[in-house]
């Protein structure tokens, strides 16, 4: 049996409700019988695989490495994972390297089946950093359930002080941002630009982004965001913003309803 975790409210007031609650909520989704299920299993079977086709073969093995990256929804995706993997990333012209979704270099590194010939997954902790990575992951995602935008708030909240901490350059993180489908998703927002601002040239979006960071929270320094009121701040703007839209986009659709029954209600009269 599983935990749900509860979600009681929208937007930024129902996110202060559930960081008050957020340790204890945690640690019961963490306790329910099928992560515990997962998580036994995983640590059993993992130090016997040695190749990236073993791993996709064994779906419940699968499962937990996809959930620990955020990629659960690529779990039919056997092919495509396993060329992630397998070439590895060493390589500039990779698989992994050529996407532009930089989770799925992230989870080739882990696992290190195509960089190297004896896999990460042989040392020694390696199941405890999946399945800690597993536990949070799973956890965003239940909520998700409940209310996407509160998921993307707790992976930014995880993400921005992991990336300030990182020792790449400023431009890289921006552009690990920018690659990242949730994070450019919720920076997006948080920094009041328009979605449209994805389909430019990543230079260019690269300039907008640091731009606007610099108006917003006074820095374009990534580093800015190792301060937990600054990723606060990130959270709320985007919480907000996202309420509003959401409302705003609601409103559209009652005015256009409304215009639309008051036309065929004309049409019966004339009839």
């Amino acid at each position: 049996m599983s935990y749900t975790p509860i979600v009681p409210a929208s937007g930024y007031a129902g996110w202060k409700i559930l960081s008050r609650t957020l340790d204890t909520q945690k640690t019961a989704f963490a306790n329910s019988a099928d992560v515990k299920r997962d998580e036994e299993y995983f640590r059993e079977k993992i130090g016997s695989v040695t190749s990236a086709e073993e791993l996709v073969s064994d779906r419940r093995l699968l499962k937990v490495a996809l959930g620990a990256f955020g990629l659960e929804n690529d779990i039919n995706n056997k092919f495509f994972i396993r060329k992630v993997l397998e070439e590895g990333t060493l390589d500039s012209k990779s698989f992994a390297n050529k996407l532009a979704d930089k989770t799925y270099l992230r989870l080739s590194e882990a696992f290190g089946f195509g960089d190297y010939t004896t896999p990460l997954s042989q040392q020694e902790g390696f199941a405890d950093t999946i399945l800690a990575q597993y536990e949070s992951r799973s956890f965003e995602a239940a909520v998700g359930d409940s209310d996407e935008n509160m998921r993307l708030a707790l992976s930014m909240q995880r993400e921005l002080p992991e990336l300030a901490a990182k020792s790449t350059s400023n431009d890289a993180k921006w552009y690990t941002v920018i690659g990242n489908k949730a994070l450019s998703t919720v920076m997006r927002s948080a920094l009041a630009l328009p979605s449209s601002v994805g389909a430019l040239d990543v230079d260019r979006q690269l300039e907008i982004y640091k731009d606007k960071a610099e108006r917003v929270f006074g820095s374009s320094d990534f580093s800015t965001f190792s301060d937990p009121d600054q990723v606060e701040k990130a959270v709320r703007l985007f919480l907000v913003r996202s309420q509003l839209n959401e409302g705003s986009s609601m409103n559209s659709q009652s005015v256009a309803l409304t215009l639309l029954q008051s036309g065929q209600s004309n049409l019966f009269r004339r009839v």
